[in-house]
């Protein structure tokens, strides 16, 4: 726009900003960071109570962030500016013929330039009974806080289940929010698939298969055709085409958005058919002094309702009133998000269109994770894709699609597991910022380059990823972007000649793995002495308990004797396992799950006499729940008595060896699986490591013990044992990965030894057998180089550790029973040697013992 000039100065023009959303103030910023307040004045008229904030993360709200902590606005930041901003208020008529907007406040603001950015609302199926008391959409903080509070209410009157009509992205971020109000959660979609947009029909199997492990009943092709209500006008069911009825007691809409373009129907500026506020590449409508931007604008042929796209709009319309020439001519729909703690991506020609590209799929039902690499008819390029389940190859791809990086010949390695055949095949950000153009774009949430991010760290010389986060804005949307910036970050540090460290801590400049090396070969016995000689400070949450850990692996005495006693966390303080009532669980070890019928009458005994609650655990042992401090010692001298031992569940330590029955009992066993886990078991028994870590023994191909999903597991065969290595249930599950094949027992033990003592030498803090293997460089085979063909020379020493631990090992529940000192600690008040009888604990499952099979049945018979 052209400046006016009135005796000789220029004169400030003022520019009225319709809504305060993400892409709204994105605009406000890119403006103030143009330049744009030296000529012009900014009004900005918001309709929610407070300034913009992250609607993308506004699941979070549920899980205690607050509404300040989503804030996007820095404080003050209006008033360090001049900048004017109308909360709570809305804009009800655009008057073009005299360059004016009127708000429901009545207030009246003159305007020479007009940006819209309304955003858009959530569309609500016109279905009898959607407007029911306790129906809801979910699309702003109000939104939030009034279905926590209807929730609430209807879970103090014993009512849970919740639901949300829509399984899209929107839709599963609202079920997200169910779950964390603690409702029974369904998720009802109309298409065949959850995120149809998004996923194929193999990801959406994987995505569905991940939410219904968290609890949450997903329900697909359903036709919803009545919302019914109860006798108090509240919802009650939805009804289904050709399905059963689902009852409910509160119902949230997610059926996707519709851009909010009534304003400019109503002052006749031209829209899209199918809706959005019609606008060229400089994001400017019919009306040449009114923009629009984000979801409310039809741009490039279509509505986009990410908010990357949004951005660009913002960043365009800033630059265009500003007299520039940016264009906004589309922008990339790839995404990466995390739905219910599931990684889930989709980027490029995500669905092959194509019909020249090829597809390269791999799909893990028992991980349920799920790739699919689309390539052009070639084969030399990536041109799009679809994760889910684990999405850390996204930066790296997006990369391959954009061109940025080179697609490599073998396409397995992009889509196989890290290590499957033994090759170090990287597909994180590691490793792969130097073959990258400067050009290449990194943060798309926020339109930033590699180049931008390199010439941040360099003309900042900053020393922290925070600092080239708020310089950049890289990595301040989704996050998505963080570890490339992070490694982006290290290899510029890299380049200019600064040592780029991983410290364990402030408090020690070291590694874990350097640290324990430290500890190893000085033969240091005590935190202080290692403070004094290598570190700084006193210590922190962060150290102690990592050194703790590397002092007990080195047998450097027992871990409540001394100052050992002071480092150690809850659960090694007390050798149990606290539990949310502050009670403790006693796991007594019972080796390949085989035990006696006088030590099982012994647990029933102690369960009995102490008022415990048992369970039989995965890993083929008796959990006894709810022993005070006061009661452990007592309980541990009957169970030691029987001759039992601590199971060490509270420690990282080996937890169990499982075991199927083998070929003892097993008509289709080939190998005495049992007997071997007893062994190792009872070998490895107490051995601390960075992070506990679990084993089993099959007797079979059949698997029946579940070993490719532990740290270390072995599987029969005719000629022996194949051992496998860094396998991982939990969150992130992988299987193990093949070490060696046909191996005898001595042989088989002697590696065994090597891998555990390798990973307790190297590995980091409080990392899990699986993550150190895939960061390690050369993955298996390197493994299999240093612990089988001793490349480096350490196998001898890897054995006489072990063989150190073996021998010193005793049971840490019987060599606290025989020390007066250590036994002291165990009391519920430092002044008083007798339990208060006040003290009240929560009660679990709704009772103080587990119901009998009798009671569960007439309960059952009850409810129906």
């Amino acid at each position: 726009m052209t400046s006016v000039v009135i005796d000789g100065a220029v004169a400030r023009r003022t520019v009225v900003v319709v809504g305060n959303g993400m892409v709204g103030h994105r605009f406000v910023e890119s403006f103030v960071d143009r330049g744009g307040l030296e000529q012009w004045i900014v009004v900005v008229v918001g309709e929610e109570p407070r300034p913009a904030y992250d609607r993308v993360g506004l699941s979070t709200f549920f899980s205690g962030v607050s509404a300040d902590d989503l804030s996007l606005v820095p404080p003050g930041f209006y008033q360090q500016h001049g900048l004017t901003l109308h909360l709570n208020d809305e804009v009800t008529e655009i008057q073009r013929h005299n360059h004016m907007v009127v708000t429901a406040q009545g207030r009246r603001l003159p305007f020479d330039a007009l940006v819209l950015a309304t955003g858009s609302y959530p569309f609500v199926p016109p279905l009898p009974g959607k407007d029911l008391t306790g129906c809801f959409v979910y699309r702003t903080i109000e939104d939030l806080e009034a279905i926590r509070m209807y929730a609430q209410r209807m879970c103090a009157d014993g009512r849970r289940v919740g639901a949300v009509i829509g399984g899209g992205l929107l839709g599963l971020e609202a079920a997200n929010a169910l779950v964390n109000l603690g409702l029974d959660t369904h998720v009802v979609e109309f298409a065949e698939r959850l995120m149809p947009l998004q996923v194929d029909e193999g990801g959406g199997a994987a995505l569905r298969r991940r939410i219904e492990s968290l609890g949450v009943r997903v329900h697909t092709s359903m036709r919803t055709s009545e919302i019914a209500a109860d006798e108090l006008g509240a919802v009650r069911t939805i009804r289904f085409d050709g399905a059963a009825d689902l009852d409910v007691d509160l119902l949230v809409f997610s059926a996707g958005i519709r851009p909010r373009d009534a304003l400019a129907r109503a002052c006749d500026l031209a829209v899209s058919e199918r809706g959005g506020i019609s606008v060229d590449s400089a994001c400017r409508t019919s009306d040449a002094d009114i923009y629009a931007i984000g979801e409310c604008a039809h741009a490039a042929g279509r509505v986009w309702g990410l908010v990357a796209p949004g951005y660009d709009m913002a960043r365009v319309a800033a630059d265009q009133i500003l007299n520039g020439t940016s264009t906004f001519d589309g922008a990339d729909l790839s995404t990466k998000l995390k739905l219910m703690g599931v990684d889930v991506a989709s980027f490029g020609d995500a669905f092959g269109a194509d019909p020249d590209a090829l597809s390269l799929t791999f799909s893990d039902p028992v991980a349920n994770t799920y790739k699919r690499l689309v390539v052009d008819a070639t084969g030399t390029k990536v041109v799009g894709g679809i994760l889910v389940g684990d999405a850390s190859a996204y930066n790296m791809l997006t990369a391959m699609v954009r061109g940025d990086i080179a697609t490599p010949a073998r396409l397995d390695t992009l889509v196989l597991p890290p290590a499957l055949d033994g090759a170090a095949v990287s597909v994180g950000a590691d490793g792969i910022t130097d073959g990258m153009a400067m050009t290449s774009m990194v943060c798309s949430c926020n339109n930033v380059t590699k180049g931008a991010i390199c010439n941040a760290i360099t003309e900042g010389a900053f020393t922290e990823v925070g600092q080239v986060k708020r310089s950049t804005k890289a990595g301040s949307s989704c996050g998505g972007c963080m570890p490339m910036v992070t490694q982006l970050f290290k290899d510029e540090l890299r380049r200019a000649g600064v040592a780029v460290k991983d410290d364990m801590c402030e408090h020690f400049a070291y590694t874990r793995q350097q640290l324990f090396d430290i500890v190893r070969i000085q033969s240091i016995t005590g935190f202080s002495q290692l403070l004094r000689s290598h570190g700084r400070g006193l210590g922190c949450e962060i150290c102690k308990p990592a050194v703790a850990s590397m002092l007990a692996s080195l047998n450097q005495g027992h871990i409540l004797d001394g100052e050992q006693a002071a480092l150690q966390d809850t659960n090694d303080h007390f050798l149990a396992n606290i539990q949310k009532d502050g009670t403790y669980s006693v796991v007594p070890r019972i080796p390949g799950g085989e035990v006696t019928p006088a030590q099982l009458i012994t647990m029933g005994e102690v369960a009995r006499d102490f008022g415990l609650y048992t369970k039989i655990t995965g890993g083929q042992r008796i959990d006894l729940f709810g022993a005070r401090v006061e009661q452990l010692p007592a309980i541990w001298e009957r169970l030691v008595a029987a001759g039992m031992e601590s199971g060490h569940a509270y420690g990282k330590a080996l937890r169990t060896v499982k075991s199927c029955v083998g070929d003892t009992w097993c008509r289709y066993g080939v190998q005495d699986s049992t007997t071997l886990a007893i062994q190792l078991e009872l070998r490895y028994r107490g051995l601390r490591a960075p992070h506990k870590f679990k084993s089993a023994v099959s007797g079979c191909a059949r698997e029946c013990a579940e070993a490719q999903s532990k740290d270390f597991g072995i599987i029969a065969t005719e000629r022996g044992w194949n051992l496998y290595v860094g396998g991982n249930g939990g969150q992130r599950p992988q299987h193990a990965t093949l070490l060696a094949e046909d191996l005898d027992t001595d042989t088989l033990i002697g590696v065994v030894d090597r891998f555990l003592m390798f990973y307790i030498r190297s590995a980091d803090r409080l990392e899990r057998t699986a993550t150190w293997l895939n960061r390690m460089e050369g993955g298996v085979g390197y493994l299999r180089r240093v612990i089988i063909d001793d490349e480096l020379g350490v196998c001898a020493d890897l054995d006489a550790a072990m063989a150190t631990h073996i021998a010193g090992y005793e049971c840490e529940w019987k060599a606290t029973l025989a020390s007066p000192e250590r036994l002291s600690r165990f009391r519920s008040f430092v002044n008083a040697d007798v339990p208060d009888p006040t003290i009240v604990h929560v009660r679990q499952r709704g009772q103080i013992r587990p119901a009998s099979l009798e009671e569960k049945l007439v309960t059952i018979g009850a409810r129906r």
